[in-house]
């Protein structure tokens, strides 16, 4: 299981200062029927090493973020419900918080900037690219964590 899914719930918890009844009620603006209450969320926010930990499902994290698109932006104005991802990568978790938060190519190059990690234009758009694109990168691990140290002093400034 790929721990990356917890650190991207509880960073994005720390971010939008959010308790855990308000992420259990961010899962449901995807999913009305999820599974996911408070006492999970809880569990999936423990270190990995801590008792009780339980591993965020790519599916569990899609849906999460499905829900703060719809808390930040709104619902489709189609009606169109979201079907979560059942496996999810850090190139459509980057994906995914770009819609929520509503980044343009130049927000996302600041927040980069903004806490000292270099990363150029082509090199951001690469990320976004379909994975069949010859130009298209895989985000590593360190990058994501990087975007979401960086997005996190961009939402919160000291």
């Amino acid at each position: 299981m790929n721990t990356i899914n917890n650190h991207v719930l509880r960073s994005l918890r720390y971010t939008l200062d959010l308790n855990d009844q308000q992420m259990v009620e961010i899962f449901r603006l995807a999913d009305p029927e999820t599974p996911v209450d408070a006492r999970a969320v809880t569990a999936m926010l423990r270190r990995d090493e801590d008792e009780g930990f339980l591993p965020c499902s790519g599916a569990d994290l899609s849906s999460f973020l499905d829900g703060l698109i719809v808390k930040r932006r709104g619902p489709d104005p189609r009606g169109a419900a979201r079907t979560p991802a059942s496996s999810i990568n850090n190139n459509l978790i980057m994906k995914k918080l770009r819609v929520a938060f509503e980044l343009k190519d130049l927000d996302l190059l600041r927040i980069f900037d903004g806490i000292g990690f270099a990363v150029s234009k082509p090199e951001l758009s690469a990320f976004f690219r379909q994975p069949d694109h010859r130009n298209y990168r895989s985000c590593g691990d360190q990058i994501l964590r990087q975007f979401l140290q960086g997005l996190t002093k961009w939402v919160r400034p000291a």
